[in-house]
């Protein structure tokens, strides 16, 4: 029998027309048959790595350039317009475009540090 596999999503940060930051998920298209499954190749530009200490507040901000964020270790906490947060854990990915308006808040959850890899999208065209 045929295991249904989970979607493979990314949580996307944008400037609504209201000037604030807005999240969605979106959902990553895959190809392949079989155990293995590929998206297309992601145009980035490098990549840094970001280490924040527990506790960590970044308050209101935008994002510095269209960038991917995935989560590697610790737990992080991202507020948005309306007060709605999303929960950052090893593996998450994130698409910052929010780089207009208010921004969003940024928070590493607990004491331990967060660390993540930041990938720049070579494509920097505002969406």
């Amino acid at each position: 029998m045929a295991q249904t596999r989970k979607p493979v999503v990314i949580t996307r940060l944008y400037t609504g027309p209201d000037g604030l930051t807005h999240a969605e998920d979106i959902e990553v298209k895959l190809t392949g048959s079989g155990t293995t499954e590929v998206s297309e190749m992601l145009k980035v530009t490098g990549a840094e790595i970001h280490r924040a200490p527990g506790g960590r507040v970044n308050d209101w901000h935008t994002a510095p350039r269209r960038q991917y964020v995935i989560t590697l270790s610790g737990r992080g906490e991202i507020e948005v317009a309306g007060g709605k947060k999303i929960s950052l854990g090893p593996g998450h990915m994130e698409l910052a475009e929010d780089l207009t308006g208010k921004g969003h808040i940024t928070r590493v959850v607990g004491n331990e540090e967060r660390v993540t890899i930041q990938l720049p999208l070579a494509d920097q065209s505002r969406r």
